[in-house]
């Protein structure tokens, strides 16, 4: 068996070193139909993959269905890899019929949109914390936790993206996708929420208390941080303390990560710039480029509309 490898990224092998951060799978093969399953040539699979990324025990690795893709002759399955932290790892491996050969890689339509756009009708951006004018011809819909180290580093970049770079043109949607590894991004969330109901623009000041003191901010004093910072915005303390304890702001972000669900999110940040996604932390230079494509569509859309 020969396997050429293209962008491989396994966890807990030597190829990729382990990460605290939930990754998204890539997108499965395109599919028609899935091969009959032939568990010796599973076995010998998945002990070239042990062997060939240093994979400490077969267990960890998971084959899916052998499938069809849109090109003959070409097959794809899944790959999943899970290491003793529990931390997964998914790519997809692309073979000839009979499994002697094989790419590990992204199966791409050229045909399809480029941009891979994500339908943002199937979630909620209504009474959320909201940058920027609401008809902004961009919208920036972000998927953030207060205890990211990630999403911290990004918070400065997009209010500078809405507040001067995109100035009017842009508008940011902040979506609450607080992780389970993070033993107070939770109750933060909900105390930010419980801020933005009695003051919206407290919201982004509790965002910025958040990202700015994470390391002096733990489970234990958390709620002491927001009592304080409740006091220094002059928010009132026994109506947020309510709310905190009440459904209302806890049922909203509960919807946020039931919407982040929805757009497959698995990672903070995660961006939608009008439905292109934009994974992790990427330079400035990215953001610019999907926002100046998207400026000048609309420019484009909006110069044809006024020449009819």
């Amino acid at each position: 068996m020969r396997i050429i490898v293209l962008g491989v990224a396994i966890a807990g092998s030597a190829a990729m070193p382990a990460t605290g951060r939930a990754q998204a799978a890539p997108p499965p093969a395109v599919a028609t139909f899935a091969v009959p399953s032939n568990p010796a040539r599973d076995q010998a699979v998945r002990l070239f993959l042990q062997r060939k990324f240093r994979i400490p025990t077969i267990e960890e690795i998971k084959l899916g269905p052998l499938e069809r893709t849109g090109i003959q002759g070409l097959y794809g399955r899944a790959v999943t890899v899970t290491n003793d932290k529990g931390q997964t790892a998914s790519v997809v491996m692309f073979t000839n019929p009979d499994e002697t050969k094989a790419i590990i890689g992204q199966f791409m339509d050229l045909n399809a949109d480029p941009w891979g756009r994500t339908d943002m009708r199937m979630i909620h951006l209504e009474d959320r914390p909201t940058l920027g004018p609401a008809d902004a011809p961009v919208t920036i819909v972000e998927f953030a936790d207060f205890e990211c180290p990630f999403c911290a580093h990004a918070f400065g970049e997009i209010e500078t993206l809405a507040n001067t770079t995109y100035k009017g043109k842009v508008k940011v949607v902040f979506k609450n996708y607080p992780l389970n590894v993070h033993p107070w991004a939770r109750t933060a969330a909900i105390g930010a929420e419980c801020a933005r109901l009695q003051n919206p623009e407290a919201f982004w000041d509790f965002a910025r208390y958040f990202y700015a003191n994470q390391g002096q901010i733990t489970a234990q004093n958390v709620q002491q941080k927001i009592d304080e910072e409740t006091g220094k915005l002059s928010l009132d303390d026994v109506v947020l303390k309510a709310c905190m304890k009440g459904t209302q702001a806890a049922a909203r972000i509960q919807q946020d990560q039931a919407d982040a669900a929805a757009v497959k999110v698995s990672s903070t940040p995660t961006f939608f710039i009008n439905g292109i996604s934009v994974v992790g932390l990427p330079e400035g230079k990215v953001f610019n480029f999907v926002i100046d494509s998207e400026l000048a569509n609309a420019a484009g859309a909006q110069k044809a509309a006024a020449a009819k």
